[in-house]
Parts: C-alpha cells; sequence; structure tokens
C-alpha cells in the first residue's frame, strides 16, 4: 500500500512511520508548515508544527530512508483555523482548534491532495482504532490507552475519510511508543508531548485575541441583571471560568462565582454560583457521522472535551439538530465546544455545541 504519512515531528507520528516501513508498506512522509512564520509558533518542549518540529521529524525520515517533502498549508490554516478561533470567541464561543485543524487540515486538505497524487492512505500518530468490516465499512474506536485516547478529536470524521486513514499506534501505550522509538534511535523518543495552542506562540490566549478583537468593556452582571464589576472585552472571559472575574460586589455568602455566559453583543459577561453552570441538555448543530446517521433517540454515551469522562446520555437528532440528555448534570460546558456521542467505545458522530441548558 502507498501511504503519506503525517509527520508533526513528535514521537508517535516517528513511530507510526516505522511501523508502516515495517510492515513493508511504500511510506512517503509529509510535514504540514502551517505559518509563513514559522518562528511565530510554539517551540522548544511545548512545541507543535514549529520549524524545530519539521526537522525533526525529517531527520526520522532520513533514519528510515523514506522519501520526506514539507507541504505549505499556511494560507488554509490561517482561513480554517486561525480566523475560525477569533471568530469564535467573538461570537462567544469556545472553540477547539485542533479538532478543527483535524477536521480542515489534517483530513481533508491533505488527504485530497494525498489521494489526488496517488496514495492509497494518510497515517497519523493518533491514538485510536480502526476496524474495517466485511461490508467495507469502517468503524472508529477509542484507543488501547485510555489516558491517550484521541477518538474525541476525530469524532468529525466520515466514512469516505475513514476509508483512506490508518492509525498504526492503536494497540499500544505512549511508554511502549517511547521504547519503539528508543530501540530505533530515534532523537524525538523523549520529545514531551506537545500542547496548548500551536499558533499562540506565548500561550497567552486573551493577549492573542486582543490583538484581533475589541476590548471595550462592559458590564458583569449576576443572573438578575445586578452590575458586579466591569470585564475588558467579552473573549477574556468562558464559560466556567472562576479566575480573573475582578468582581467589586461579593456574593452574599462569600462564595465564589463562575461565568455562567456570554453576551457579544451587548458586551455582558453573566456569573452566578456554581450550581448555576449545571446543565443536563447540549444541543448541537452541524452533526456529522462517522457511518451512518443515527437519527434515535438511542443510549449511548457524550463526551464534550478532550480528555473529559464519556458521560452516559441519550442522543437524538430531529431537523438536523442534536440533542444529548445527559443523565447526571455536567458543569462548564461552552457553547462552541464540540460533543462526540459514542455506542460503547465506538464513535458515532459529533456536532458543535450551540446551546447548554
Amino acid at each position: 500500500m502507498k501511504v503519506l504519512v503525517a509527520m508533526s515531528g513528535g514521537v508517535d507520528s516517528a513511530v507510526a512511520a516505522a511501523r508502516l516501513v515495517a510492515a513493508g508498506h511504500d511510506v512517503t512522509g509529509v510535514h504540514l508548515a502551517l505559518s509563513k512564520n514559522p518562528a511565530s509558533y510554539r517551540s522548544g518542549a511545548r512545541g507543535c508544527c514549529s520549524l524545530e518540529d519539521s526537522h525533526d521529524a525529517r531527520r526520522v525520515a532520513d533514519k528510515l530512508d523514506i522519501p520526506f517533502y514539507v507541504w505549505d498549508f499556511a494560507d488554509e490554516f490561517h482561513e480554517a483555523v486561525v480566523e475560525d478561533f477569533v471568530a469564535e470567541y467573538q461570537a462567544g464561543r469556545t472553540p477547539n482548534p485542533c479538532l478543527r485543524c483535524n477536521e480542515k487540515i489534517k483530513f481533508a486538505a491533505v488527504l485530497n491532495r494525498g489521494i489526488a497524487l496517488g496514495f492509497d492512505a494518510v497515517a497519523t500518530g493518533h491514538y485510536a482504532r480502526l476496524e474495517r468490516r466485511d461490508d467495507g465499512t469502517v468503524s472508529l474506536y477509542r484507543a488501547a490507552d485510555a489516558a491517550k485516547d484521541q477518538s474525541y478529536v476525530l469524532g468529525m470524521l466520515n466514512q469516505e475519510q475513514l476509508a483512506h486513514c490508518l492509525f498504526p499506534i492503536y494497540d499500544v501505550e505512549k511508554s511502549v511508543v517511547r521504547a519503539e522509538a528508543k530501540e530505533l534511535g530515534f532523537g524525538v523518543a523523549k520529545k514531551p508531548d506537545s500542547h496548548d495552542i500551536c499558533f499562540i506562540a506565548d500561550g497567552d490566549t486573551q493577549g492573542f485575541l486582543g490583538r484581533y478583537l475589541d476590548d471595550s468593556p462592559g458590564p458583569i452582571v449576576d443572573s438578575s441583571g445586578t452590575v458586579l464589576g466591569e470585564h475588558r472585552g467579552t473573549h477574556r472571559y468562558t464559560v466556567g471560568q472562576r479566575k480573573g472575574l475582578d468582581l467589586k460586589v461579593p456574593a452574599p455568602g462569600g462564595e465564589p462565582r463562575y461565568v455562567l455566559r456570554i453576551e457579544p453583543v451587548n458586551r455582558t459577561v453573566v456569573v452566578g454560583a456554581r450550581e448555576e453552570l449545571a446543565v443536563t441538555t447540549l444541543r448541537g448543530i452541524r452533526p456529522s457521522w462517522t457511518e451512518d446517521e443515527v437519527a434515535g433517540p438511542w443510549r449511548g454515551f457524550a463526551q464534550y472535551r478532550a480528555h473529559g469522562i464519556p458521560q452516559p446520555a441519550t442522543i437524538e437528532v430531529t431537523d438536523g439538530a442534536m440533542t444529548v440528555a445527559l443523565d447526571e448534570p455536567a458543569s462548564g460546558v461552552a457553547p462552541g465546544q464540540t460533543v462526540v456521542v459514542y455506542d460503547g467505545d465506538r464513535v458515532v458522530g459529533s456536532a458543535v455545541i450551540a446551546e447548554a441548558s
């Protein structure tokens, strides 16, 4: 099989490539250049998609003796991920840019180019399992290592995309991946995992958004509309936030307050007690399915954070929108997040949360 491996410069994609080479596939490595100015992206231990990562990926490809290329997707990344990130915060929502990158870049733009160039599949170092059935259907499951499982950030993939995907390290824990990398002599064997947002070099999300969005002040109010303080831009807040509110009026009992919702149109941030954060119903828009659409209602599990705990729920789709009724209340669920629904360990589909109540 002719396989294109997306090599991030980390240990996971390095071992994924090595496993495919060992299995006898015709492997080519590709690193994605996602910034016109790589120095503006994270580097070092907290890196992702940086110039340093590109060099690490190339060294692994050289050691494996496979062709290696760098593909420039900076324009596509900026439009689909960075601009979307800013627009979502401007609308008072909390997006997941890594999930958006998977959706629009790694498993859309890269996959499409790879197929056009004659590759049979695109492989990555994601921790998730694929099962190919006799009827040709490809199902997506959680990985063997629950602590590293990344099926959540792949929950938007459709059947056509999954048919051309490979995840070679689905069956092992991270410690095994590092051991394999060390045995192969890869310099990335001890490289720390990347985290945070790659296109915010200094990690200051509020500062980054402040360069694009209006810092105009507005009121911070409680559920009754009583003004408790003033904010410096709604983009500085997200649902469930407790720190940095700088309220001038303390709660009657001295208990902490949390952000309940954001109203960017009138530049208002609404806060309240922790119990007011509790929601039991998630309403999702733009649902997508890994296999066939499941209208329901049906019993399954819902996950609304990348490393969250799956919650038992009843899922139903009506009028093109997904409703997820959680068995137990959840806190800190923000519009803009993605909810991924599961049948046991099998990913069924996903939707963008428009409302939580």
